[in-house]
């Protein structure tokens, strides 16, 4: 497997499992402890990496959301908790999502060795998400580790994209109807904004840039380790699924 194959295989599976503990009932009962809904919980507990700042530097790192919903819900959340309290909340709630549903898998050293590898090999420059979720310590238990690893490896590529939007003049606005067109109101848009081809041609553009932006990072594991890599994706998902 090339590293390019490794990234067009690899980074689906990333982008479904890093955030598969987002909304899980776990994950929401653990908020509702600190007295946060589920939205609440997710925006504080992803942007409180980034410590105690003003919303649009929130909105800047998340990219897709409409500014006055990051306003009114980050603004509500850190009136609760502090933000780098939330951050690290969530970063336990990602690592017990992991300790209970990857507890009986086997090969997570493996997957570890080169999650972590391509982790390490990673340039940070220009992706502030990535990098606050990255100075976090990783767990020492292999379940748990697998879940930051995965969740990280997908703040990775998609601050990445993120960046490739940008490079390529395409509003994240408009790159979000494309991508998730249900899901329009819910990031806190009235309405879908006009699409155009050369909209779709610019994100294609983004995501083959993307691709090309992360290639370095997973050019950092041989042969065995991306191996081992798929294998404990496929054996995550199946875990997830089951």
């Amino acid at each position: 497997m090339t590293p390019t194959e490794l990234v067009q295989q690899a980074c689906p599976k990333i982008g479904a499992l890093g955030s598969a503990f987002y909304f899980n009932p776990a994950t929401l009962a653990r908020g509702k402890e600190l007295g946060l809904d589920g939205f609440r919980y997710y925006v504080i507990g992803r942007g409180g990496v980034l410590g105690n700042v003003e919303p649009a530097v929130v909105r800047s790192a998340f990219g897709y959301f409409a500014p006055e919903l990051v306003t009114k819900i980050w603004s509500s959340a850190t009136e609760v908790i502090e933000p780098r309290q939330g951050g690290r909340e969530y970063l336990a709630s990602a690592q017990a999502f992991g300790r209970s549903t990857f507890d009986n898998i086997d090969g997570l050293d493996a997957f570890n060795e080169a999650a972590g590898a391509i982790n390490t090999a990673t340039d940070d420059a220009s992706l502030p998400l990535y990098a606050a979720f990255a100075a976090e310590p990783l767990a020492d238990d292999a379940p748990a580790r697998a879940m930051q690893l995965t969740a990280l490896l997908r703040e990775y590529r998609g601050s990445a994209h993120l960046a490739a939007i940008r490079a390529l003049n395409l509003d994240p606005a408009v790159a979000h109807a494309i991508k998730r067109p249900d899901d329009v109101a819910t990031f806190g848009y009235a309405e879908a904004p006009a699409i155009s081809d050369d909209d779709r041609a610019r994100l294609a553009a983004a995501e083959t840039m993307t691709d090309e932006m992360v290639l370095g990072a997973y050019s950092a594991v041989d042969a065995d380790g991306a191996a081992a890599l798929m294998a404990g994706l496929t054996a995550m998902e199946a875990a997830v699924a089951g």
